[in-house]
């Protein structure tokens, strides 16, 4: 068979690749990581390439325009090698994930105010890997116990512990192991469901270094902190997105996807690749040893956590939408491909049910909604949007599939919440000049999610857009015609970071209107479901990576949040990780999650007949029903 090879800039990485073989597959095969949100499908438009010498085959298409063809563009996942070529990746179509692990957030001062999570419960310091110093009596002719039996009394004098356990290599090396540090050692003791497991024994004292990281792995985005297990202490959080958007951007996407050749394997190298560069970034930056990293928790939906693992997901897309499994043994780190100390371990977050994963359990966890009194709410605003309605007698839950437009993904201008990303705007009604306020102060890079939000709320008010989303205001110098229908400017190209024009076109809109509508909708058809009224709900958590800016009012003008008296709401930030992390550092809030996992009953959305009239109802802006947006006492 014909190979030929592919050089992709401006990576200046090249790959031998068989003929016929697609662009994206050429590009994935050398880690290029190309935009592709319809998995390949040749229907988003966003895999744009630029082929500068070679010869290609592609499929007609009518996501490319005349000039375009002209400057020898094509969609990465419709074009198959017919010779060796050079490819430059449009920078639109870039995914460039180390430029995006830097600036979020790497101190803990900053991360503890970001993050207000609402529970004031204080679990037990018990991390799901502890690190213990013995000092050994040596055996002699009046006790002649195994090295083995030695070590476990020793642990057992120290700490009362069920069980334990301890792995073929441990013992293999034990004997020596022990004579030569003079009976001085550290035992790593991990929580392995029922059993206490020895994981490492090593030499001398090094029980003060003793480190974990958790992660929230999004559809969109993945979050991961570096925890000090010892001390508690958040060293360093990273976020960046999911390099697994090249195969799609929403679960069933890449859950088709993972049915294609070598596609779970794609899939599951996208995540963890991801995530062993966050591991190295931390540790890096902290000085940390890898060896010194003991153990993982992972949480997110239930087809992140699939695919983190390389379980089939297909069942859970298919009719009774059943998983392989909620709740998962703890596993070995390496097992899953995650690259910390060779024998780490690795514990996920148990999940509820297909599409009310392990991040809506960690969700109720650190919010305290398990514990409420008042009848509360859990949104969580992300691609796979999830609600969680209840309180310590019952607790419910619903997934909505709301898109990547609120994650910064789907949008033209958007980006994560990052330095450089416009998270605030105000337009003047008399001129329509704009203000836009920056993470960072810095010179504005795109829109986040909250940015978006502010900014339709704005467009409304002022009378840019009508409440369909369609732009109103003509002849204006912000106002001008693209293939993606009217587009406003925010920030002119002398102006911005990336010496473009910061823009929000009527495809944009149209996205985030889409989205805006699924969470509403679910909310509103949960409440109801269960016979309450929004107006019961006495308090109403919002998690979602929006930094600290996510503006309740601009949330409820758009008609994204229900309208209810201001002071029930409550941004608690990430509260998946938060709850991952209170895992990593507690037995009895791993224990109390697998409760929280059982009792949350899951509603399927698409079940309820009156479902798709609530949504279509939502693709307003606020609403078609404006009775549900009206002056009250904020």
């Amino acid at each position: 068979m014909n190979k030929f090879k592919v050089t992709f800039q401006p990576n200046n990485k090249t790959v031998e690749v068989p003929k016929d073989t697609t662009v994206l597959s050429a590009a994935i095969s050398c880690g290029v990581s190309i935009k592709s949100d319809c998995g390949g499908d040749g229907v988003c438009g966003r895999c744009k390439v630029v082929v500068k010498k070679g010869e290609v085959l592609t499929q007609p298409t009518g996501m490319l325009n005349d000039e375009e063809r002209k400057r020898n563009i094509y969609l990465a996942c419709i074009t198959t090698i017919h010779s060796d070529l050079e490819v430059e990746v449009l920078p639109e179509s870039r995914i460039d994930p180390s430029s995006r692990l830097k600036g979020i957030y790497s101190k803990s001062e900053e991360i503890e105010s970001k993050e207000a999570v609402s529970s004031d419960k204080v679990f037990k310091h018990s991390p799901l890997s502890t690190k213990l110093y013995l000092e050994l009596p040596p055996p002699n002719l009046n006790d002649t116990a195994s090295d083995l039996d030695r070590l476990f009394r020793a642990i057992r004098k120290a700490q009362d512990l069920p069980v334990m356990q301890t792995g073929l290599s441990n013992i293999r090396q034990l004997g020596e192991l022990l004579r030569g540090c003079e009976w001085k050692v550290t035992v790593t003791l991990g929580k392995r469901n029922d059993t206490v497991e020895v994981v490492l024994v090593e030499p001398q004292d090094t029980s003060n270094k003793n480190f974990g990281v958790c992660f929230d792995i999004g559809t969109t985005t993945i979050s991961g902190q570096l925890v000090d297990l010892n001390s508690k202490k958040i060293l360093g959080t990273k976020a960046t997105y999911n390099q697994q958007a090249s195969f799609g951007s929403d679960v069933i996407t890449r859950i088709i996807y993972a049915r294609q050749n070598e596609g779970i394997e794609k899939l599951h190298s996208a995540v963890t690749g991801t995530m062993n560069l966050m591991i190295k970034e931390l540790t890096v930056e902290h000085k940390v040893n890898l060896n010194d990293l003991t153990c993982v928790v992972c949480t997110g939906n239930t087809t992140m956590i699939h695919l983190l693992l390389l379980v089939d997901p297909t069942y859970i897309r298919r009719e009774p939408y059943v998983p392989t499994a909620n709740f998962l043994p703890v596993l070995r780190a390496s097992e899953a491909g995650i690259i910390i100390n060779p024998r780490g371990l690795l514990a996920c977050v148990p999940g509820v049910s297909s599409y009310v994963g392990g991040d809506t359990t960690a969700g109720v966890l650190s919010s305290g909604l398990y514990n409420e009194t008042d009848l509360c709410i859990l949104i969580d605003i992300g691609t796979n949007g999830e609600i969680a309605l209840g309180n310590k007698d019952f607790l419910v839950a619903c997934a909505a599939s709301a898109g990547p437009a609120f994650e910064g993904s789907g949008v033209s201008c958007g980006m994560r919440a990052s330095n450089g990303a416009i998270q605030k705007v105000k337009i003047s009604p008399k001129d329509f000049s704009v203000t836009c306020s920056t993470i960072g102060e810095a010179k504005p890079r795109g829109i986040c999610g909250s940015g978006y939000i502010d900014l339709i709320a704005q467009m409304l008010e002022t009378g840019v857009i009508d409440r369909g989303g369609k732009i109103k205001l003509e002849n204006h110098k912000r106002v001008r015609d693209s293939e993606s229908g009217k587009e406003f400017v925010l920030v002119f190209k002398e102006d911005s970071a990336s010496s473009k024009d910061i823009v929000i076109n009527e495809a944009d809109i149209e996205n985030l209107k889409r989205a805006k509508a699924a969470i509403y909708s679910a909310t509103a058809v949960l409440v109801k479901h269960m016979n309450f009224m929004l107006d019961d709900v006495k308090k109403i958590f919002i998690a979602g990576g929006f930094g600290t800016s996510l503006d309740i009012e601009s949330a409820i003008k758009i008609g994204l949040l229900p309208d209810l008296v201001r002071s029930k709401f409550v941004f608690i930030g990430n509260s998946a990780l938060a709850g991952a992390r209170q895992m990593l550092l507690s037995a009895e809030a791993t224990k109390l999650a697998e409760e929280i996992a059982r009792k949350i009953t899951y509603f399927e959305l698409s079940v309820d007949s009156g479902y798709m009239d609530e949504y279509m109802a939502a693709l307003f802006f606020p609403h078609t029903d404006l009775n549900r947006f009206r002056p009250r006492d904020k």
